[in-house]
């Protein structure tokens, strides 16, 4: 039971999550002729120059060359899931199209939700480590040689090809322009899901109170403190240099119990793409 439940709600996080794809698809992009990366961007060129040609058929049809070439690098469960979000969020494109009369809307706010909503349900198949297809798996083979990338960024850089093809297909600057808007509001919301939305932070603290500030952390603000020794380039004295990761919202108590105890601190804090660890985010398998 428990591996049916283990297996089925990831399932389940894909097609809420491909539902919310093609919602952001079909409300704001589609009508608004905003300019979209990947294969659907692709597709919707096609559709744009043969109507007859459904944009989720087409997503499909031009994903298959896609799939049998990841299907060795990724493996075959990561390429099924991945399989099946590709073809549920082009069947529901196809489905949505019809049920409303999508009218167009200010392309400022179909930029901003159309990213949000994209950035979201590809953050959530990304999480369940899927992809919808086309430049998402791309990305997602891509990754295993740059791991130091975040897949936002990295899938950004791909769709910009196909989104100034989209806009010379319309005829319009402003369906590139809108379209990078759009790409880059995905990209943010796509890592903040992946990464979390409340980035790390870690603060290097030189004092001649460290015994005191490192306690205050530990004690009062239940903050682990790694202790690294330095040396002063000028002086030469020995110094130790306080190492403290803690998340955003805990800088302000951070700083103010460091300059409570010693006012003349030199206080450092640096931002941390990813910590790994007790009190942050554990490490998965395949982690992106």
């Amino acid at each position: 039971m428990a591996r049916v439940k283990k297996m089925f709600i990831p399932f389940l996080i894909i097609t809420l999550a491909s539902a919310c794809y093609a919602l952001g698809f079909v409300w704001c992009y589609a009508p608004n002729g905003i300019a979209f990366g990947g294969i659907t961007g692709v597709a919707q060129i096609i559709n744009y120059l043969i109507p007859a040609l459904p944009i989720g058929v087409t997503v499909i049809v031009l994903n298959i060359p896609l799939f049998l070439l990841g299907w060795k690098l990724i493996g075959g469960h990561l390429l099924v899931s991945s399989l099946y979000a590709m073809f549920i969020s082009s069947v529901f494109i196809d489905v949505l199209t019809p049920l409303h009369d999508w009218q167009p809307m200010d392309p400022m706010l179909a930029c901003i939700f159309g990213g949000v909503l994209m950035g979201l349900s590809l953050g959530l198949v990304f999480q369940q480590g899927a992809t919808t297809g086309g430049t998402d798996l791309i990305a997602r083979l891509l990754k295993l040689k740059l791991t130091w990338l975040p897949m936002g960024k990295l899938l950004m850089g791909i769709d910009l090809a196909v989104i100034l093809a989209v806009a010379a297909v319309f005829g319009t600057l402003k369906a590139a322009m809108y379209g990078l808007v759009a790409l880059y509001i995905c990209s943010i919301v796509m890592d903040a899901v992946l990464y979390g939305m409340d980035n790390a932070k870690v603060a290097y603290i030189i004092s001649d109170k460290n015994k005191e500030i490192s306690n205050v952390l530990v004690r009062d603000l239940d903050r682990g403190v790694t202790i690294l020794h330095g040396q002063g380039a000028y002086t030469g004295a020995e110094k130790d240099v306080l190492m403290c990761a803690f998340k955003q919202r805990e800088i302000t108590a951070i700083k103010a119990a460091v300059k409570e105890v010693d006012p003349a601190a030199f206080l450092i804090v640096c931002d941390a793409h990813e910590v790994l660890g007790e009190g942050f985010r554990d490490y998965k398998k395949d982690d992106l």
